[in-house]
C-alpha cells in the first residue's frame, strides 16, 4: 500500500479577484449584513493575503487559506463594534414631567428589556423545523445540502466524493432549496 502523496498548493495573487472575489463577497455578505461592509472585507483580505504571502505553507487551497483571512477580519469588525473602548462616551438627558432629571452615560442606560429567553426557543425551533425539513429531502439532496451549505465543503470535493459534476451539483442545491423554502413555507411561517 503506498503513501498519499501530499498536494502542495501555490498562491497566485493575479487571478484572486478573478477566482475569489464573488465567493468572498457572497460568504462575507451572509455574515455582515451590509453591502459596502462586505467588499472593504474582501478588499482587506485581499491586502492581507498579499502582505502574509510568504506565510502561506501551501497546505489548503488558495481560497480556503483566503477565507480564513476573511473570517479572522469579521471577527475583528465584531469585536472592533463590539469594543467597550471603541465607543465614545455620550451623555445621554431624561426627563420626568417635563424636567431635567440627570443625565447618564450611555453605555449604563438601562437597555430595553426585549426578551431574549423567547428568541432563543424561536431560533431552537426553527432550528429544528429546518432539520426536519432537510431529512425529508431525498437522500442525495439532504447529503448535497449538508455538505455543501452547512458543511462548507468545496464543489470539487463534493463531486468527487458523490461522483458527480459540477453543474449535477448545482441543479440538486437549487432543488434541494427549493424544497427546503416549501417545508418551511408550510411548516414555520403559517404557524
Amino acid at each position: 500500500m503506498s503513501q498519499p502523496t501530499s498536494v502542495t498548493h501555490t498562491l497566485d495573487p493575479n487571478k484572486w479577484i478573478d477566482n475569489y472575489s464573488d465567493y468572498l463577497f457572497n460568504y462575507a455578505i451572509v455574515r455582515v449584513n451590509n453591502h459596502d461592509l462586505a467588499k472593504d472585507l474582501v478588499q482587506e483580505t485581499f491586502f492581507a493575503g498579499l502582505k502574509s504571502a510568504k506565510n502561506f505553507e501551501g497546505k489548503s487551497t488558495e481560497r480556503t487559506w483566503l477565507i480564513s483571512i476573511l473570517k479572522r477580519k469579521i471577527i475583528d469588525y465584531y469585536r472592533k463594534i463590539n469594543s467597550k473602548k471603541g465607543q465614545a462616551e455620550v451623555r445621554v438627558n431624561f426627563y420626568t414631567d417635563g424636567e431635567n432629571e440627570g443625565s447618564w452615560l450611555e453605555e449604563r442606560v438601562p437597555q430595553s428589556w426585549d426578551n431574549e429567553a423567547e428568541k432563543k426557543i424561536e431560533s431552537v425551533e426553527l432550528h429544528n423545523q429546518i432539520d426536519e425539513c432537510i431529512d425529508h429531502l431525498p437522500e442525495k439532496y439532504a447529503m448535497v445540502f449538508r455538505m455543501k451549505t452547512i458543511q462548507e465543503f468545496d464543489t470539487e470535493d463534493i463531486c468527487k466524493e458523490l461522483d458527480i459534476t459540477p453543474s449535477n451539483l448545482w441543479v440538486i442545491i437549487h432543488r434541494a432549496r427549493t424544497q427546503l423554502r416549501k417545508c418551511l413555507e408550510e411548516n414555520w411561517f403559517n404557524n
